[in-house]
């Protein structure tokens, strides 16, 4: 028998409601009957400006080379905040722009995008070596395309955790939709103060997601807690190389473009996160950096711009959006849709940040100085 469940205190539970209300106000009734660009239209001005305005407090008049411990402190203060704030205001873009499964993946020559996607997602499931049945956490969940794909692949059964009201009305209707809510369900709740008891999982896993906790060695011991004795977690983590140097001026800008644009409040090295999965009690069964192995199609390729990468014709949309010509235009789009009221005010800067992100993650690759894909595997001892 595991402990009870962790009852949310006042202040979470009025937080919560606040979420809610926010999330009611901003977005509608869109995550119900939109999709990507449209439901990006469909958002209350005044919400969105609120949004932007609390999001960007934390990167606007600051530069690499202002930062400052007490700035980055102060974003892991307030990381379930910003995180929240991120995905009102990335999430319909991530979905028109990438899909619904909001992570990076290795390529093979000639595999189509969302089949390489669904690829990555099936090698967590087999690394982690998940069974029919199991009851399985993911931690992070977006707006459900991992849990999907990985229960039609491992008859698994998902919670999905996620601090954003939108995410979880999305999900929770693509998995009505996909005829898969009798296998998942999504609930509210801080990955770092789960509602869960003690021993409640057979396994948990982590897609590109953990990175938003403002402490790895905190996020993993709760993750930790919540497994069963024996129990296994897997996680792709975003993380920097032992290649990057906080002192090198270049390094910090690419950092920090990253964390800008992505929504974290602070980004790691490696060494960190394998001291962190110790700390936390894990026996480690595995752990590689993905994006290390020599493929011949690198991972940041769908952000590149570089057409010599594309396989066929359906790649087409997702490179040239990212060509300078293509960003432009984008940015230019969304600009006269602001102008005319018919996009609230705001969209064209989150736009803006998430193609600096881009270009910060393709260097990043190029330089072999940031991973999205640090894998490990975890194992709770049995007693």
């Amino acid at each position: 028998m595991g402990a009870p469940s962790r009852a949310p205190t006042a202040l979470e539970k009025q937080d919560r409601s606040r979420d809610a209300a926010f999330q009611h106000a901003l977005h509608g009734k869109t995550a119900a009957d939109r999709e990507g660009f449209t439901a990006m239209l469909g958002k209350d001005h005044a919400a969105q400006k609120e949004a932007v305005d609390e999001y960007f407090k934390h990167w606007d008049n600051k530069s690499s080379g202002t930062e400052t411990e007490e700035t980055r402190k102060a974003r892991r203060d307030e990381y379930a905040t910003l995180t929240r704030h991120y995905y009102n205001l990335a999430t319909d873009l991530y979905e028109y722009g990438w899909g619904q499964s909001f992570h990076f993946s290795r390529y093979s020559p000639g595999e189509p995008f969302r089949q390489a996607t669904a690829r990555h997602e099936h090698y967590l499931a087999l690394k982690m070596n998940l069974q029919e049945n199991m009851r399985v956490l993911d931690v992070g969940c977006g707006v459900g395309g991992p849990a999907r794909e990985i229960v039609k692949f491992s008859g698994v059964n998902v919670v999905g955790l996620n601090n954003n009201d939108y995410q979880i009305e999305r999900a929770t209707k693509y998995a009505v939709t996909e005829k898969l809510d009798h296998k998942l369900s999504f609930t509210k709740g801080d990955f770092m103060q789960m509602d869960f008891p003690d021993n409640s999982f057979d396994a948990v896993y982590a897609i590109e997601a953990t990175v938003h906790a403002p402490s790895l060695e905190g996020i993993y011991s709760e993750i930790f807690r919540v497994l069963k004795p024996g129990g296994v977690f897997g996680v792709y983590e975003w993380l920097m190389t032992d290649a990057y140097d906080n002192d090198n001026p270049a390094h910090r800008e690419i950092r920090l473009g990253i964390e800008q644009g992505d929504g974290i409040s602070n980004m790691e090295k490696i060494p960190v996160a394998l001291a962190a999965m110790k700390a936390a009690g894990f026996a480690l069964e595995l752990n590689e950096d993905l994006a290390d192995r020599p493929d011949e199609y690198p991972w940041y390729w769908p952000l590149s711009g570089d057409l010599r990468y594309m396989q066929s014709i359906w790649d087409f949309p997702t490179l040239v959006r990212m060509t300078k010509v293509g960003r432009g235009l984008v940015h230019r789009f969304v600009g006269a849709l602001e102008m005319v009221w018919l996009a609230p005010r705001g969209t064209q800067k989150t736009a803006d940040s998430l193609a600096k992100a881009a270009d910060c993650l393709v260097q990043g690759g190029r330089e072999k100085l940031f991973t999205p894909m640090y894998l490990m595997v975890g194992r709770k001892p049995a007693a």
